[in-house]
């Protein structure tokens, strides 16, 4: 028997891990057996994927929705298995959940908070949801995180990187698989100083909504860690289609670089149209003017074409990676799609599972048995290597990828390539770190 421990900040929780590759359930306490909100009954269970169809982040929603639907599928013993076939737990048998046929439900979130939380609240008074899972905006995943926890039901999030979910809004009913805004510029300072130095001058525009505020914070820091100056930073609509008000400023701020708090379709319009102003053709301050986008994924790569070459980012997962995990989902997905999946559809893929093994191992759909299968839960083959579900924030904790525009990619889906996988110990944090103060995860909330 091998045991695999990570410790951080006085908690240790260990997974044991048979010469099979069966990790042990641990002990459950209390709750299992009361009533809980949606408890199901009969001979399936009911799962809500709440994902943007429509809005600046569709393209995203879209892909995860496709995920989740693979994951029902591989849940219910249908398809080759995927990533059940090299998750470190083995207690997924494709035999549903505990038994129970997996059923799904969708809601359209169209990147809208008050619309989220509508469509997630419908999926669980009308539907019988027992896990939300979704989400492409960190503004959404907040607002459906926190009427979960008022319902008493588990979200697991999907795409969400603002600082905040797992900071001063987490709750102990949501999960967060995702990497966050602090990751990635600790991720990205090393590569940016040793690709252009220690002398540059910055300028952020930035989405106006919790993800962007602390995804700004987090890039700040980081560069000015380096010595680098912020010359300027502003606050962009979410959805603003046209930023070339916004982009003609730069040209005369002094910065020769532009750092793009920007998501999904705002980043490929605010990327493009940099572009088109010449920004990269320019000399400032005797260095060649750079673009930087924290935060990649696939489909915006795409979107950007000629416009993302040589651009340096973040990533939490790439469907290029060599691990068994990746290769195993991404065969999947790609038999069924046509292409390979993204780094939201990859997390709300793994999500899933996750919730399923959790209440497997908990032996109940109770949620605050699940709570406790998660918190502390250590796992591999699942893409990212060795990860941590840690318990004081719900956080994963992972390897995280620096990402760039491939300068000559050979098909519409490397248009990125992998600089460096950073290790899981240059982007950790401590739970009570200044970025992610002033929230509690109070107490699990079983609902009914």
């Amino acid at each position: 028997m091998t045991t695999r421990n990570f410790t951080r900040r006085g908690v240790m929780k260990s997974t044991a891990v048979t010469a099979g590759g069966l990790a042990l359930p641990t002990i459950f306490t209390g709750s299992s057996a009361a009533a809980f909100t949606n408890e199901p009954t009969g001979s399936t269970v009911t799962l809500g994927f709440n994902v943007p169809q429509t809005g600046a982040y569709a393209e995203e929603g879209l892909d995860e929705l496709r995920a989740q639907q693979l994951a029902v599928e591989h849940l219910n013993g249908e398809g080759d298995g995927g990533m059940l076939n090299t998750f470190s737990s083995k207690v997924l048998d494709g035999t549903g959940i505990m038994g129970k046929r997996v059923e799904f439900v969708t809601g359209d979130t169209q990147t809208k908070s008050d619309v989220a939380r509508a469509t997630a609240q419908s999926m669980i008074q009308k539907d019988g949801a027992v896990m939300i899972n979704g989400g492409s905006s960190s503004g959404v995943a907040i607002a459906v995180q926190g009427l979960c926890q008022e319902a008493g039901v588990i979200f697991m999030a999907g795409l969400t990187h603002s600082n905040d979910t797992t900071g001063k809004d987490k709750k102990r009913n949501g999960f967060r698989h995702f990497f966050n805004g602090y990751m990635s510029g600790a991720a990205l300072g090393p590569v940016l100083e040793q690709a252009y130095g220690n002398e540059r001058r910055a300028y952020h525009l930035t989405a106006d909504y919790t993800w962007g505020w602390t995804q700004e914070e987090s890039m700040i820091a980081a560069t000015e860690a380096l010595g680098w100056e912020t010359v300027e930073t502003v606050l962009t609509p979410v959805g603003a289609g046209d930023f070339s008000s916004y982009i003609a400023p730069v040209m005369n701020s002094g910065a020769d670089v532009l750092i793009l708090n920007h998501y999904g379709g705002d980043m490929v319009n605010s990327l493009t149209q940099a572009v088109q102003f010449g920004l990269r053709d320019r000399q400032v301050n005797g260095n060649n003017f750079e673009i930087i986008v924290p935060l990649y994924s696939e489909l915006m790569a795409a979107g950007a074409g000629e416009a993302i070459k040589g651009v340096y980012g973040s990533m939490n997962w790439n469907w290029q990676l060599q691990d068994e995990g990746t290769a195993a989902f991404t065969r999947s997905f790609g038999e069924k799609y046509g292409f390979p999946p993204s780094g939201s559809a990859h997390t709300c893929y793994v999500q899933t599972l996750l919730y399923a093994d959790a209440v497997t191992r908990a032996g109940s759909f109770n949620p605050c048995a699940v709570v406790e299968a998660l918190e502390g839960f250590e796992f591999d083959g699942m893409g990212n290597g060795p990860t941590l579900y840690r318990a004081e924030d719900h956080q994963c904790f992972k390897d995280v990828l620096v990402m760039k525009g491939a300068e000559n990619p050979t098909t519409p889906f490397d248009n990125l390539e992998i600089v460096e996988v950073t290790p899981v110990e240059q982007v950790m944090y401590e739970p009570d770190h200044p970025m992610f103060a002033g929230g509690d995860l109070g107490e699990c909330n079983p609902g009914e």
